[in-house]
C-alpha cells in the first residue's frame, strides 16, 4: 500500500470508529465497502466486540481431568448468552464432548445472589453466571458444580445431576469429600457436611453469625493471598481442618453502594494498611469423636494464616504462617489430633517472603517446596521434618508454578517462562524434571507462545491451554510427554470463527526491551493496519505497572486492542520494574516506594518512543486499571513523560486506603513508611499535569474504596483543574457485562480521539 492510500485509509478507520463512538450501532455503507475488499478485512468496531458470540471463539474455561485421567470437564458460554456457562465434559478416547450440566435447564430464573457470594466472586473475579465453578471428587466419580446458590451433584456413571440443596440462603464453597462418601459446603457462616448415601445433613459448627464466620477465606485471603477457602479435608475424611474468623477488631468502613435505583450503605469490615486485621484461628474437627481441636498458631494472634494441607497419609497437617510485616515465612508440623505445632521450615526476606501454591506432600513423606533465597523462585525437595534434601530446580530464571509429580517415575512437572536455561519473560512454558536426581529441565510443551497447563493427580497426562500471536486460545489433551492425544477446543481460525472476517486487519506485534538500573524491562508494540513508517502517529501506552504476572506476552491479544489500532493508535506496553514474575530483585525493586521506580521506567519508555521516527512526540496517552489507574495518574503528573492525555479506572489514590497484606507487603505502615506514603499521593501532585485526564470508577466498588476517587474529585475541583469522569453505578471493581463494557470502549475511544486522535490533530 502506498503512502497515500494508507494515509487515506487511516482518515477513513478513524471516521468508522468515531461514528460508532457517537453510538452508530451498524457499520457505515463506507465501511460496508471497506469490508468487502477481502476475506478477512472487515473493520472490528465495538459494537461487534462487545456481543455474542464471543470474538475469541469457542475458548474452554476451568479445564481440568478426571482423577484417573479419562474424562475431562470444562466450562463453555452459552451461544445464545456469553454470560451464562454450562458445564461440558468429553472422554479423553473416542467421543464427542457432551453437556453435562446445562445451567439454563436446571435453574431458569436466576435469583439475586447474596451479599457474601457476590463479594466471593468478586474476590475470584467471577463475572459470568450459571456454572461458575465445579470440583472432582479425588476417585474421580462425581463432579460437584455450585450453581446460583445451591448444590448439584453429577455422577460420571450415566450423567444424571442431582440436586442437593434448594435453599433461600447460599451454599458456598462446595466440595466432595476425597473418598467421595460426602459433600461439604458453607451455609450462614457454618461448615455443613452431607451424607450422600444417607440424604442426611450434619452441622459441624452451629455458632457462625454476626462477626464469627467458620470455614470461609476472610477478605483479605480471598483478595490478596490467593486463598478461598477456609477448610481441608484429611485423605481419609476423618479429619476436617476448617479456619475460624473473628472481624470485631477489624474497622467498620461506611461504604456508600450506589446503584441505577438507589443508593445503600454498607458498613463495610476493610482491614486498611496499619490497622487491625481479622484474628483467625485454625481447628479440627474429628469425624470419628466430634472434637473440635484448636492449632497451634502461636502466641502473636496478628499473623496470617496463609496455607493450609494434608500430608499423604493424613497424620499430618501442614500450615504455612505468614508474620504481619510479611517478611518471615514458617512452615507449621501440626498433630491433627492434638494441635500441638512445631516449626519445620523457615523463610525470610528483608522485603516480603511470596506465597504460592507449590507446596506438594508426597506419599514417601516428603515433600516439595518452593523459595527465593537463591534470588529466583525454584523448587526443592525436603524430608518430613523439614530438612532440606535437594534442589529440583535452579538457575538464572523463576518457576511460575508446580504443576505436577509423577511419584512412580520420579518426574516433576513446572511452568517457567525460560528457553534454553535463560529467562524469558514473553513466552511460557512446561518443563519437566527428577524428582531424584540432578538433571536439566526438559521442555514438555514446544516454545513460542504462552501455555498453560492441569495436570492430573498422578502425573500422566494434563490439559494444555495455549496461544500466540496468531492462534487463538485453545485447549487439549496432552500425555506427560507431550504428545497430542485429542482437542477439547481446537478453536481453529477459519471461516467459521467469529474473528475471522477481522483477521486481516490486526495490527503487527513486535517486541523488543530497554535496560533499567541493570534490569531488563519487556516490550510490544502494535501498529495500525497500513502501517506507514513514513508517518508520525498517536500511542496509548497500556499499563498496570504493579506486582503481578507481567502483561507483555507472545499471546493472543484482546479484541480491544484492535479496536485502538482501527482508530489509528500505536499500541505499546512495557512492565516496569516490580511487574512479572521475574527474579527477586526485579520485584523487590518498587519495596517501601511504590509509584517511583515504575514511573521512571515508563519515563525511560516514553522517551524510547520519542526517539522513534513514526511516533508523534505530542500525540501519548496512557491507560490503565486498579493498579494501572495508580499508574496513570502519576504518569500525567510527571512532567518528563509529558503525556499529552491519560485514562485512569478504578485507581488507588492514597496506599493508606487499601487492604493491609497487599500494601504493607510493599510499603510496610503508614506509620512505618509515612514517606514512602506520602510520595505515592497523588493528590499533592494533581496541579503538574502535562494534559487531559479521564477518572472511571464502579460506585460499588468494594476492593478499591470510591472514597480513592472522591479526593481526586475534589482537589481537582478545589483547584479548578478541568477534567472528565466516568462513573458506573452497581459496579464493583471491574465494569461487568457487554451493554456497560460497550459504553466503556466508546468512552475511551471518544476521549482518546480528542485528545490525540483526529480531532486533536485537526485542532
Amino acid at each position: 500500500m502506498t503512502a497515500a492510500n494508507s494515509a487515506s485509509s487511516v482518515a477513513v478507520m478513524r471516521n468508522i470508529l468515531l461514528a460508532s463512538t457517537l453510538l452508530v450501532a451498524t457499520l457505515t455503507p463506507l465501511a460496508a465497502a471497506i469490508a468487502q475488499e477481502a476475506p478477512g478485512s472487515a473493520i472490528l468496531t465495538p459494537e461487534r466486540v462487545f456481543a455474542d458470540p464471543a470474538l475469541a471463539g469457542p475458548v474452554a474455561k476451568g479445564v481440568s481431568l478426571s482423577p484417573d485421567g479419562e474424562l475431562v470437564a470444562f466450562l463453555r458460554s452459552r451461544e445464545d448468552d456469553v454470560d451464562v456457562q454450562d458445564l461440558w465434559a468429553a472422554p479423553t478416547g473416542a467421543g464427542e464432548p457432551f453437556k453435562l450440566i446445562d445451567a439454563r435447564a436446571l435453574v431458569p430464573d436466576a435469583g439475586e445472589l447474596s451479599e457474601a457470594e457476590k463479594a466471593r466472586r468478586e474476590r475470584m473475579r467471577i463475572s459470568a453466571r450459571g456454572v461458575v465453578e465445579y470440583s472432582w471428587d479425588e476417585q474421580g466419580r462425581y463432579i460437584l458444580a455450585p450453581l446460583e446458590g445451591d448444590v448439584f451433584l453429577a455422577e460420571r456413571a450415566g450423567g444424571a445431576v442431582r440436586r442437593l440443596t434448594e435453599t433461600e440462603a447460599d451454599e458456598i464453597d462446595a466440595k466432595v469429600s476425597p473418598e467421595g462418601n460426602y459433600v461439604s459446603w458453607v451455609r450462614d457462616q457454618d461448615l455443613i457436611v452431607y451424607d450422600l448415601a444417607s440424604g442426611r445433613e450434619t452441622p459441624i459448627t452451629t455458632d457462625g453469625e454476626g462477626l464469627i464466620t467458620w470455614a470461609t477465606a476472610e477478605f483479605i485471603a480471598q483478595e490478596e493471598m490467593d486463598r478461598d477457602t477456609g477448610y481441608w479435608w484429611s485423605p481419609d475424611e476423618r479429619y476436617i481442618a476448617l479456619q475460624r474468623t473473628d472481624e470485631s477488631g477489624v474497622d467498620v468502613i461506611p461504604r456508600l453502594d450506589i446503584t441505577g435505583g438507589g443508593a445503600t450503605v454498607v458498613e463495610q469490615r476493610y482491614p486498611r494498611a496499619g490497622r487491625p486485621n481479622a484474628v483467625v484461628e485454625l481447628y479440627v474437627h474429628d469425624r470419628q469423636t466430634g472434637r473440635r481441636t484448636r492449632v497451634d498458631l502461636g502466641r502473636n494472634t496478628d499473623i496470617y494464616l496463609a496455607r493450609v494441607n494434608w500430608s499423604a497419609d493424613g497424620r499430618t497437617l501442614y500450615v504455612q504462617r505468614q508474620s504481619r510485616d510479611q517478611k518471615t515465612l514458617d512452615l507449621l508440623s501440626v498433630d491433627p489430633a492434638t494441635g500441638a505445632s512445631r516449626v519445620i521450615v523457615t523463610q525470610r526476606s528483608d522485603a516480603w517472603t511470596p506465597l504460592t501454591h507449590d507446596f506438594k506432600a508426597l506419599k514417601d513423606g516428603t515433600f516439595i517446596w518452593s523459595s527465593e533465597e537463591s534470588g529466583w523462585r525454584h523448587l526443592y525437595l525436603h524430608d518430613r521434618d523439614g530438612r532440606r534434601l535437594r534442589a529440583i530446580t535452579s538457575g538464572d530464571w523463576p518457576v511460575k508454578s508446580l504443576d505436577g509429580v509423577n511419584q512412580q517415575t520420579g518426574e516433576v512437572f513446572f511452568t517457567a517462562s525460560m528457553r534454553d536455561g535463560r529467562e524469558l519473560p514473553i513466552e511460557q512454558q512446561l518443563f519437566r524434571t527428577s524428582l531424584r536426581e540432578e538433571t536439566a529441565p526438559t521442555p514438555v510443551t514446544p516454545a513460542g507462545g504462552w501455555w498453560s497447563t492441569s495436570m492430573n493427580r498422578t502425573g500422566t497426562a494434563f490439559v494444555g491451554n495455549y496461544s500466540d500471536l496468531d492462534t487463538p486460545p485453545r485447549s487439549g489433551l496432552y500425555r506427560a510427554d507431550g504428545s497430542f492425544v485429542r482437542w477439547i477446543e481446537e478453536n481453529r481460525l477459519d471461516a467459521s470463527h467469529p474473528y475471522y472476517p477481522y483477521v486481516s486487519r490486526r495490527g503487527e506485534v513486535t517486541f523488543g526491551s530497554l535496560e533499567s538500573q541493570g534490569e531488563t524491562l519487556v516490550w510490544q508494540m502494535t501498529t495500525p493496519p497500513g502501517f506507514d513508517p513514513s508517518r508520525q502517529y498517536p500511542v496509548v501506552m497500556q499499563v498496570y505497572g504493579g506486582p503481578s504476572g507481567g502483561g507483555v506476552k507472545r499471546a493472543w491479544q484482546p479484541a480491544t486492542n484492535q479496536l485502538l489500532t482501527e482508530a489509528g493508535y500505536i499500541i505499546f506496553r512495557m512492565d516496569n520494574r516490580g511487574e512479572g514474575y521475574r527474579s527477586a530483585a526485579f520485584k523487590e525493586a518498587l519495596h517501601l516506594k511504590m509509584g517511583q521506580p515504575e514511573i521512571e521506567d515508563q519515563v525511560r519508555a516514553a522517551n524510547y518512543l520519542r526517539s522513534l521516527p513514526f511516533v508523534d512526540d505530542h500525540r501519548i496517552s496512557a491507560m490503565g486499571w486498579s493498579y494501572g489507574g495508580f499508574m496513570t495518574l502519576h504518569m500525567l503528573t510527571e512532567p518528563e513523560m509529558g503525556l499529552a492525555s491519560a485514562i485512569s479506572g478504578a485507581p488507588v489514590t492514597d496506599w493508606s486506603l487499601y487492604d493491609t497484606h497487599y500494601t504493607e507487603r510493599f510499603m510496610s505502615t503508614p506509620q512505618a513508611n509515612a514517606e514512602g506514603y506520602a510520595a505515592s499521593d497523588v493528590v499533592p501532585q494533581l496541579n503538574l499535569m502535562t494534559g487531559r485526564l479521564l477518572l472511571l470508577h464502579g460506585m460499588a466498588d468494594d476492593n478499591v474504596i470510591f472514597e480513592n476517587t472522591t479526593r481526586v474529585l475534589n482537589a481537582l475541583q478545589e483547584g479548578s483543574l478541568p477534567f472528565e469522569t466516568m462513573l458506573y453505578p452497581g459496579q464493583r471493581h471491574g465494569i461487568r457485562g457487554n451493554p456497560r463494557q460497550l459504553h466503556q470502549w466508546r468512552t475511551y475511544l471518544d476521549f482518546l480521539d480528542r485528545t490525540i486522535g483526529s480531532r486533536a490533530q485537526g485542532r
